[in-house]
């Protein structure tokens, strides 16, 4: 190993005052170190005219090509994203395999001065140890999995248990879905899988293995993303709280959280069609029928006493193994105070 090259098991990225992504930019829309900037030396198109040239006329003119377009676009980066790094920045820099890309850049940010370090194996060796470390890491948490029918406000539980100090692990959040047939969030596309594994394991490594973690008993999927299955075995083995909450408190929760679908019927019309296949078309046209005549809590009380409650009973108790001896917490309305009052009393219970 060079001297300035940082194996991925030894690096602290946090330590770093930039981690610098010098792949395309798509390749770094897929996944990237979380909080890396992105910095290519060669954008889509160019990559790709280097790569035509390098298989269908010759390596060393696929070669020239890419010399001449990488000086140029270190040049712009350094006039313009580090033209205010003083002499004391250090920046950690990485390319898919660790080679030319993110060395050249490395080479040239040294030679101004500055203590640039290389990822050694980059890209690649950075998603082997994620994969590693999702196998490992969620077997040393003393997790707490919030439980309850849908709407009962695991995720506002969540929020205020964080608010209180508490250690949180929202899933929901990090793979942009709320987890259900109608939890996906108006323009917040979901990250790819790796990019979620990428933010899971920073969102995991940020936690203190010594305090309990309080987590949401997800399914395996979120959306279209799966959650990796250490950490799905784990959480399902590990103990609960169920929350309990009228079907009036529930209703006004989900109106919450599905109040974009008043303004765009037929995106919801679109997810309830998913539904055909469980339910029939039949039942679904009464669905879609409530909410075209904006009848929405008599809708989402049906969804959930037909849909949702149904789900959840057949899978919960048989997933989560310490489900039957959940402490039970009750949510006495939808507003905030009854969550705040909640977080309290399981902290009397679960000392954070």
């Amino acid at each position: 190993m060079r001297p300035y090259e940082i194996a991925v098991e030894e690096a602290d990225f946090s330590s770093y005052d930039t981690v610098i992504d010098t792949r395309s930019p798509a390749e770094y829309a897929a996944d990237h170190v979380p909080g890396a900037i992105s910095a290519p030396v060669l954008d889509d198109d160019e990559r790709a005219k280097v790569g035509t040239l390098y298989k269908q006329v010759s390596q060393f003119d696929a070669k020239k090509l890419g010399a001449a377009l990488l000086a140029k676009n270190v040049a712009n980066h350094v006039e313009t994203l580090f033209a205010g790094k003083g002499k004391e920045w250090r920046p950690l820099v990485y390319c898919w395999r660790g080679g030319k890309r993110s060395g050249a850049m490395a080479h040239v940010l040294r030679e101004i001065g500055w203590d640039a370090s290389t990822l050694q194996g980059g890209y690649k060796a950075y998603r082997r140890w994620v994969v590693a470390q999702h196998e490992t890491i969620p077997l040393k948490m003393n997790f707490m999995v919030v439980h309850g029918p849908t709407g009962s406000g695991k995720s506002r539980l969540l929020a205020a248990l964080a608010l209180a100090g508490g250690q949180v692990l929202d899933l929901e959040t990090l793979a942009a879905h709320r987890g259900s047939v109608l939890g996906g969030l108006p323009g917040r596309p979901q990250p790819s899988q790796k990019m979620f594994e990428s933010r899971l394991l920073h969102a995991l490594k940020g936690l203190d293995t010594a305090r309990p973690v309080f987590v949401e008993g997800e399914s395996k999927k979120i959306g279209e993303l799966q959650v990796p299955e250490a950490l799905m075995a784990t959480m399902r083995a590990s103990p609960c709280v169920r929350l309990e909450a009228s079907v009036e408190t529930r209703v006004a929760l989900l109106l919450d959280e599905y109040r974009h679908f008043v303004l765009d019927t037929a995106a919801l019309d679109a997810q309830l069609d998913c539904l055909v296949a469980l339910h029939g078309r039949e039942r679904i046209a009464e669905w879609k029928g409530l909410a075209a005549s904006g009848a929405w809590r008599e809708f989402v009380s049906r969804l959930l006493v037909e849909h949702y409650d149904p789900a959840y009973k057949r899978s919960s108790h048989r997933n989560f193994t310490q489900l039957s001896e959940a402490r039970q917490l009750r949510i006495a309305s939808p507003e905030e105070a009854s969550f705040v009052q909640a977080a309290e009393a399981l902290f009397e219970a679960v000392p954070a």
